[in-house]
């Protein structure tokens, strides 16, 4: 949505998204508000054959599936093809921007003569970080799952990884693994990728990535602070209503959110929250509610408990910890405005799961994290925040894995330590904090006019209308 939205502020140049409709339902209103009768994005919806897979009615993205029904959700996105087809062959756009998920793009947009671009979804540490192991296979070579190893091929400092906490595609075989030489041929058949980075944050990584599987790229981010011109304005009234929807319940929760912040002292609130799917069984958020508790730093924790947020229910409430908190502590259920949040200045550190976005949207706000990554690539990301970057610390040291079943709790006593290493007014919770500060204006610079990430923008535009040109003569 954001990607649209630059595309169409720029004269000449139309932009639609080609989507779902439960997924319309929760950007359109954000959508209407974020762009101009002007420089309008049009949306394109196509039929999501959820039913056909055997999911639910309305399930149309992962923030909806259940654990058990990844692979259907897979199934019912390959099925996606021949509406993605007929809307490219009937539409006929200059260009077409699209992820991995949708390889088929590539083929199609070739056929038809027209330039697609990959969009990568995860920073240039990790992708150059799992491009390293798929090629060395070094994780293979190490005795148990626990032992550490060293990434090769990497600047300093050396990045030390163990073989639990690496993407399950570098674990075991599955949809993703089977099909990765299909990911990788449409990559460089593709015109070539945006990567959803700032190039001053992952300069020499955005250097190993560039030509590797792909012809060129471009890093355009933080995404969220281009509407803004840097988000020097720290707009929360339009962050807190960035997508989420317009249902009764998570306008409450928009409005809740921001009014308790107004009543806080700067700096004064931990913000807690693991992305829109990610969840935790009931033991392990009555841990975190122990944990927050002792701590004695006050927190605006969004909780998605049960299988994907379907049953919010409160049983995993410690007896009496609801009134404990009163006033110290603010929980919300289901969505929150992440990116109004941590704009806002009474929030003064942010525990995270690591996801790309989430990691961006800290560090364009110039907040220090901690860390406690879940899935995905995340832990890797967790080794940028805390040992290149240095603007967070762990949250747990002992055991982790990227499979479900292989989770351990993580008492309240180690949450209650992490917090209070950013509680310390000096040392290093404040050198943290200067160091997050400083990546904030390194971010905004880089999305203001000049900027790295805004020379990039207008470098792709300006060779997609060359492509186009070439294309109408």
């Amino acid at each position: 949505m954001d990607l649209a939205s630059l595309f169409a502020a720029r004269r000449g140049v139309e932009a639609t998204i080609v989507l779902t409709p439960a997924n319309a339902a929760l950007i359109r209103p954000t959508l209407q508000r974020s762009t101009t009768s002007d420089h309008p994005v049009e949306l394109l919806l196509y039929p999501f054959p959820s039913e056909a897979a055997g999911l639910p009615s309305g399930v149309e993205n992962l923030a909806t599936v259940s654990s058990e029904d990844d692979s259907k959700f897979t199934q019912a996105v390959v099925s996606s093809r021949e509406a993605h087809d007929r809307l490219l062959r009937e539409h006929r756009p200059d260009a077409v921007v699209t992820d991995f998920h949708f390889w088929w793009i590539t083929g199609i947009a070739a056929d038809i003569g027209i330039p697609s671009i990959c969009f990568q979804v995860i920073g240039a540490f990790s992708r150059v970080i799992m491009d390293q192991l798929r090629e060395t296979k070094v994780h293979e070579n190490v005795p148990s799952d626990s032992h550490p190893f060293i990434v090769p091929g990497l600047p300093e400092p050396n990045i030390q990884l163990v073989r639990s906490e690496l993407p399950t595609v570098l674990r075991s075989r599955n949809h993703f693994t089977d099909n990765w030489d299909v990911y990788r041929r449409a990559q460089l058949e593709s015109f070539g990728r945006v990567v959803h980075t700032f190039y001053e944050l992952e300069r020499e990584y955005c250097e190993l990535l560039r030509g590797v599987d792909c012809r060129k790229e471009w890093f355009i981010g933080p995404l969220d602070l281009f509407s803004k011109g840097g988000g020097h304005d720290h707009d929360h009234k339009g962050k807190a209503e960035r997508g989420g929807g317009e249902s009764a319940a998570v306008v409450e929760n928009r409005e809740r959110c921001m009014r308790w912040l107004e009543r806080k002292k700067v700096g004064s609130v931990m913000f807690v929250c693991f992305g829109s799917w990610c969840y935790f069984e009931d033991e392990q958020l009555r841990e975190m509610a122990l944990g927050l508790e002792a701590s004695g730093m006050e927190f605006l924790w969004v909780v998605r408990s049960g299988d994907h947020g379907e049953h919010l229910k409160t049983e995993w409430m410690p007896e009496g910890w609801e009134e404990r908190v009163q006033g110290k502590g603010l929980v919300v259920k289901g969505w929150a405005p992440q990116a109004a949040i941590l704009a806002h200045e009474a929030v003064g550190v942010f525990m995270t799961h690591c996801g790309w976005n989430s990691l961006l949207e800290g560090l364009g706000s110039g907040k220090p994290m901690l860390t406690w990554p879940l899935v995905f690539e995340q832990f890797i990301n967790e080794r940028l925040v805390v040992e290149v970057l240095k603007v967070g610390v762990r949250v747990w040291d002992g055991f982790r894995s990227t499979f479900e079943k292989e989770k351990v709790v993580v008492p309240a006593e180690a949450i209650e330590r992490a917090v209070r290493k950013f509680m310390e007014g000096s040392g290093e919770g404040e050198e943290m904090r200067k160091r997050a500060a400083e990546w904030a204006e390194i971010a905004r610079a880089a999305v203001a006019e000049g900027g790295s990430s805004h020379r990039d923008l207008n470098s792709l535009i300006d060779e997609l209308f060359v492509v186009r040109e070439k294309n109408q003569r």
